[in-house]
């Protein structure tokens, strides 16, 4: 593989209270014809995640421009959480299905803890108004913390898949003090449902991480007979070394999806020399468009800087 840059498509620039910094984690709804809406998760003043929406027009990508943002939703479309639920202190999009007659928006919950900095969980909103608005499934999260992933579990991807749900998800293994901060390790592991809402945690560990490693969103897509992944990931001694430029793309292959074999040196992309994605970069989409392919992701202070955009070049 190698991608073409196309530069940055958003970055906040004060369009609400609650929108004040990051665009993280985009997330494409591709249904409608010239258009795609992009969910990613913006932070207020306090640092507190909402779940914003833009409309994109692609008419740029034909010139090898990154496409332009032509709306803005004034209103998020997911608050916070009630008090004391897994979502009060944020949320963060993470996978979208269509599902027949609604779409799920499967998202992160975040909450404030007292030791380490945060813990995280799995929740789904439902839109049955073709995407135009969304509501909480349930006020409790899909999947959280358990007797066998005590620490966290989060960012899922999800796909239907030959009458089944499949999940991809990251499960932290444990916390370590760097540089004064408690920092996660996690890796991505597995699970299937026979409705998308009812996971059975199969504990099987997709992508291994080494010591102090860690793996961020899995983006699982069908490649021929099986299926490719994109995540991001850093290690320890990237952390040690150079906080501010640990995390870079990587890549898996699989024939079933369920063993897989890491091959980041096969990514295609690397940091900038200079700019907006020139100290990290994570968070990754995959988007198929016509016959061209794009990757979505964050870059610098994961997500600070905004979105950007590459494409796939073709053989």
């Amino acid at each position: 593989m190698e991608w073409e840059k196309l530069g940055v498509v958003w970055q906040p620039a004060g369009e609400a209270e609650w929108a004040h910094t990051h665009a993280t984690l985009p997330v494409v709804d591709a249904s409608r014809p010239g258009e795609w809406r992009v969910y990613v998760s913006t932070r207020d003043a306090a640092g507190k995640s909402r779940i914003a929406r833009l409309r994109v027009d692609l008419a740029g990508l034909s010139e090898n421009q990154p496409p332009q943002v032509i709306a803005f939703d004034p209103q998020p479309v997911l608050e916070l959480g009630p008090a004391g639920s897994f979502d009060d202190s944020g949320v963060m999009p993470s996978w979208l299905v269509n599902n027949g007659a609604e779409q799920r928006l499967y998202y992160i919950g975040w909450n404030v803890v007292g030791t380490v900095p945060y813990r995280l969980s799995i929740g789904m909103a439902v839109s049955r108004d073709g995407g135009e608005s969304f509501e909480r499934y349930a006020t409790g999260p899909l999947i959280d913390r358990s007797l066998d992933e005590p620490f966290f579990a989060t960012a899922p991807c999800v796909l239907q898949d030959g009458g089944q749900w499949r999940m991809w998800y990251i499960s932290c293994t444990g916390w370590q003090l760097i540089h004064d901060r408690w920092e996660p390790s996690y890796h991505v592991k597995y699970a299937e449902s026979p409705d998308g809402i009812r996971w059975r945690i199969t504990g099987r560990s997709c992508v291994e991480a080494a010591h102090g490693e860690a793996i961020g969103r899995p983006c699982v897509f069908r490649r021929g007979a099986g299926y490719g992944m994109f995540y991001s990931y850093r290690s320890t001694t990237d952390y040690r070394t150079r906080p501010q430029q640990a995390y870079r793309l990587g890549y898996a292959e699989s024939n079933d999806g369920l063993e897989w074999t890491r091959r980041d040196d096969a990514v295609g992309i690397s940091m900038g020399d200079a700019g907006w994605d020139a100290e990290m970069m994570e968070y990754c989409w995959v988007q198929q468009q016509g016959a061209e392919t794009y990757l979505l992701y964050n870059g610098n202070g994961f997500g600070k800087s905004g979105f950007g955009i590459s494409r796939l070049k073709q053989a």
